[in-house]
């Protein structure tokens, strides 16, 4: 059951009389956050605030902590994802959660139902400069499609062979926001941002030569982006890139109701 769903139903019931006041406050004391032993605190009504449940960033925590912050978080969440999960942390959660998925290039694990279905409208489109940028398109790409998102992705087609992305200008026409992931130079972007009438966001890698200072050169490249309606988040942050995208297509929602 959804937070929404949760918050009806206690309403309902006091509503009804099945409830008394104080029985349907002692249901909400956990609502807000709930201690997960003494190392986390699970934000429960970050979906409620942001449309996004709060999401596990894997490293520095063990796999049982993990698994623990993922069960409790499984009993208020549709979907529930921890980020950066390297192969040998998957193994041992793989032991503790039978039915966790693994998304492999991305580093992502995830509980979540079966066939889930896009809830929002519009495309999201991504586009990798190259296959060495692809770890953190997939993070983007499977994160939005975890949270509700229909993705379309386009891969290798930086601009050291521009007739790649030329020939695929129908990705970049039919997208409502276009994430644009890029080392190296990272000229992307910006290249993407003159073809499209759409938002663009635009992710650096740390991908590159050692004058690429693992990602700062592409960051100032997209920061510095001659293209109008280009935002930037922070190196290799595929993650931030599908929120933020998510957030685009949230709000034109909300303006079409």
């Amino acid at each position: 059951m959804t937070h929404p769903e949760i918050l009806r139903s206690l309403i309902q019931s006091v509503a009804s009389g099945k409830l008394t006041p104080d029985e349907a406050l002692d249901s909400l004391k956990d609502l807000t956050y709930e201690s997960v032993g003494e190392f986390a605190k699970i934000d429960h009504h970050r979906q409620l605030r942001t449309g996004f449940p709060e999401v596990i960033w894997g490293p520095g925590k063990t796999p049982e902590q993990i698994a623990q912050i993922m069960e409790v978080m499984r009993l208020r969440n549709p979907v529930v994802m921890a980020t950066r999960i390297e192969p040998a942390v998957y193994t041992a959660l793989q032991l503790k959660i039978k039915d966790l998925q693994y998304y492999e290039l991305a580093r992502i694990c995830a509980i979540n139902p079966a066939g889930m279905e896009p809830k929002i409208g519009g495309l999201i489109g991504i586009l990798s400069a190259g296959t060495a940028d692809l770890a953190v398109a997939e993070e983007a790409a499977v994160t939005a499609e975890l949270s509700g998102f229909r993705v379309q992705r386009l891969w290798d087609v930086g601009v050291a062979g521009i007739h790649r992305l030329l020939s695929n200008r129908h990705v970049i026409e039919s997208s409502s926001v276009l994430i644009v992931v890029a080392g190296m130079e990272g000229a992307l972007p910006s290249v993407v941002a003159g073809l499209a009438d759409c938002p663009v966001i635009a992710v650096p890698t740390s991908i590159g030569y050692g004058a690429s200072f693992s990602g700062l050169a592409p960051l100032l490249t997209m920061l510095n982006s001659c293209a109008a309606g280009v935002g930037v988040v922070n190196i290799d942050n595929g993650f931030g890139a599908a929120v933020l995208a998510g957030q685009i297509l949230r709000t034109a929602e909300k303006l079409r109701v």
